[in-house]
């Protein structure tokens, strides 16, 4: 993880949230874009996209994992599985 903690700190990083909608309605990382695990795959060419480094995170690991997964298949490798929300938010502090 602590290598995760080093991609934070690059001002190109973009945070992925996987969770639904109400889990990020609830409690959020600031500047996070949302997009739940069952859209990953229909928003590719977004994520795409997107500024790497990629650093994806849910609530536990589960769902980000799955997500960097099928984002390596599908040909990006910038992605980065950051865990759950509290990781995330303890490497951020």
């Amino acid at each position: 993880m602590e290598d995760i903690k080093e991609l934070l700190q690059e001002p190109t990083v973009t945070i992925l949230d996987v969770r639904n909608q109400n889990e990020f309605a609830m409690d959020r990382i600031e500047g996070a874009i949302n997009i739940p695990l069952p859209e990953v795959g229909i928003r590719l060419e977004e994520i795409k996209q997107m500024s790497k480094p990629i650093i994806i995170h849910c609530l536990s690991g589960g769902r980000s994992a799955s997500a960097v997964g099928f984002l390596k298949q599908a040909g990006l490798s910038d992605v980065y599985n950051g865990g759950g929300i509290t990781t995330m938010r303890s490497m951020l502090s």
